[in-house]
């Protein structure tokens, strides 16, 4: 490569010596048909072990369909649909150990419920009452975060509190592609690389950061190379194989867990939903597009794959269905008849000891003086 000066009259040319060249690997094991395109890794040579992960994805189908179901007939509040995204939620949440820590937005319910969060948690939270956070079951995954990117720097300080104490376990963020975006982002890449912490990122590209398309949002050509600069290891899955992902994250854990350091995932998928129930996203995408994305999406492909393979037919698919919609259906009842929350919570897990100011209010609200 040659840099050309300009001086005066003379013209110099400078040779420049590459220093660095680097490259980003895509995986994927099916393709939108269910068939396979590579030998497939050990995990899943045998069909039990999808048809278990099938189930889970079913699973998060109905919830995420009975939760748009309360929040169109008022019983819930704002709801942010993971539908097209369910490979990617079985795929983490399958990998990960009870000892990893999870650092999630409000798109990764599929995984919280295989982390042990339960459906009545998850129906409370969205309906605003925040002891669906108090889960019963992954007492250190941390709750919800709404703000984009923010839990990036939370996860970098849980990453290094396990590296301190030499515990081999992992964290786990999981972000969507617009959140690369944001300076949060950037700086936990950067202190996880430096610091070459025991953390996985976790990066749904599913094409929409609400309105804005991918194209809109990066220049670059891949998300998971921004883990470049940061020198950490950055890889691309096919986020509707579930195999791919579960592999990937098999690999990205492990590592970190012996000491490798961090990893960058990018599981491309498409946000077959609004991006939330305030949202219309027919105002900003062609109905085409979304046909074409339905063709592609992850339960469709590992149910042909099973089929193919002799694991699943009609009967069972048909039992599923039943089984799932009745357990999300007796959740959602649990959720309504939780009486609300006593008005004094709002201000009773706020500080150890609460501001004069704050004491006033809470006087007041439970009818004191």
């Amino acid at each position: 490569m040659l840099l050309q000066l300009e001086s005066g009259y003379r013209t110099r040319n400078i040779a420049l010596k590459p220093v660095a060249s680097f490259q980003i690997a895509y995986s994927q094991f099916l393709d939108s048909h269910g068939k396979t395109v590579q030998p497939l890794p050990a995990f899943a040579c045998d069909p039990q072990n999808l048809v278990a992960l099938y189930r889970w994805m079913v699973l998060m189908r109905a919830y995420d369909a009975k939760a748009i179901a309360l929040q169109r007939t008022g019983q819930l509040g704002t709801f942010a649909s993971l539908l097209g995204k369910e490979a990617v939620e079985a795929g983490v949440g399958s990998a990960m150990g009870k000892d990893d820590v999870f650092l999630m937005t409000y798109r990764e319910n599929g995984a919280q419920l295989m982390r042990g969060v339960s459906l009545k948690e998850l129906f409370l939270y969205w309906g605003g009452d925040e002891r669906g956070m108090n889960y019963a079951g992954p007492r250190r995954d941390f709750p919800i975060c709404i703000t984009i990117a923010a839990h990036a720097t939370h996860a970098v300080g849980v990453a290094y509190a396990m590296k301190l104490r030499r515990e081999p376990r992992a964290a786990v963020c999981a972000l969507g592609d617009g959140a690369t975006s944001k300076g949060d982002f950037y700086e936990g890449l950067n202190a996880a690389g430096a610091w070459q912490l025991p953390l996985v990122f976790v990066v749904t590209d599913n094409q929409w950061a609400i309105s804005v398309p991918r194209s809109r949002q990066s220049a670059a050509q891949t998300l998971a190379q921004k883990a470049i600069a940061a020198g950490i290891e950055g890889a691309q899955v096919d986020g509707n194989d579930v195999i791919a992902v579960r592999h990937a994250m098999d690999q990205a854990l492990a590592k970190a867990r012996a000491g490798g350091g961090p990893t960058l995932i990018e599981a491309i998928s498409y946000r077959l939903s609004d991006h939330t129930t305030a949202d219309d996203a027919s105002r900003y995408r062609s109905p085409d597009e979304l046909a074409e994305a339905w063709k592609r999406e992850p339960l469709l492909r590992l149910r042909a794959y099973l089929t193919e393979a002799g694991a699943w037919d009609k009967a069972r698919e048909d039992a599923l269905l039943k089984e799932c919609n009745e357990q999300v259906q007796a959740a959602a009842q649990a959720y309504l008849d939780t009486p609300a929350p006593a008005v004094d919570q709002m201000f009773d897990h706020l500080y150890a000891q609460l501001p004069a100011a704050l004491a006033r209010q809470r006087a007041a609200a439970l009818g004191g003086d």
